[in-house]
């Protein structure tokens, strides 16, 4: 945990200067789900952060298991899919401990997630609720400014996309987009054939995640 701990210091003092070899990780997880859903989301996030936030990300994203310690050297893990989420015991344990640490998690249901995301989240923080974020929360008010909270993708079912959290001891340790789609968005283009400007409020709601967790000052 010292070490994640440290690391996030060092984003706090500066990311794009202090921090140069830094991926973005994505969850590997048990229960059948397909945490691979979306294989060039993180490398086009990357991108779009080095371009606009002046980071200096690798585009290589890591792939970690959720019991493995290396979850501890990335601040952030994105997880994704569209189905069966399980955490085993010693997996919650230390998601929760990474999470408690200073780490942070962005769940993407890329539909199908949510019955099973809850649940699994629950056993990681019995004594935690999901909540919807409110529009004026920082994180839809980074570099790009979002006044009606997350926006619509992709769409399923008719309904609004939402962004919920998982606060604990005041902060925000897991963001969860919900009916929205970010990562389909963050997608090469031609994957999915989204408008244009569906594709670019993917891609700054994504960098506004990033500053958030990294506390990058614009």
């Amino acid at each position: 945990m010292k070490k994640l701990i440290l690391l996030l210091a060092v984003c706090s003092l500066g990311f794009a200067a202090q921090a140069q070899q830094l991926k973005l990780a994505l969850l590997v997880y048990g229960g059948g789900g397909d945490w691979y859903a979306n294989p060039t989301s993180l490398k086009n996030l990357t991108q779009f952060c080095n371009q606009q936030l002046k980071t200096s990300l690798d585009s290589r994203e890591a792939q970690i298991e959720a019991g493995s310690q290396e979850l501890f050297n990335y601040p952030f893990i994105h997880m994704t899919g569209h189905g069966r989420v399980m955490f085993n015991d010693a997996e919650a344990k230390n998601l929760r401990n990474y999470l408690t640490a200073g780490g942070f998690l962005h769940i993407d249901d890329n539909y199908g997630m949510d019955q099973y995301v809850r649940p699994a989240m629950k056993k990681v923080f019995p004594e935690l609720d999901f909540i919807e974020l409110p529009y004026d929360h920082p994180i839809y008010h980074q570099r790009f400014n979002f006044p009606n909270g997350l926006p619509k993708i992709h769409e399923h079912d008719g309904t609004a996309a939402k962004g919920y959290g998982l606060v604990y001891q005041g902060r925000l340790v897991c963001f969860y987009s919900y009916e929205c789609d970010l990562g389909d968005g963050w997608e090469d283009p031609e994957v999915h054939n989204d408008p244009p400007d569906n594709r670019r409020k993917a891609l700054q709601m994504g960098a506004n995640l990033i500053q958030y967790v990294f506390n990058i000052n614009q």
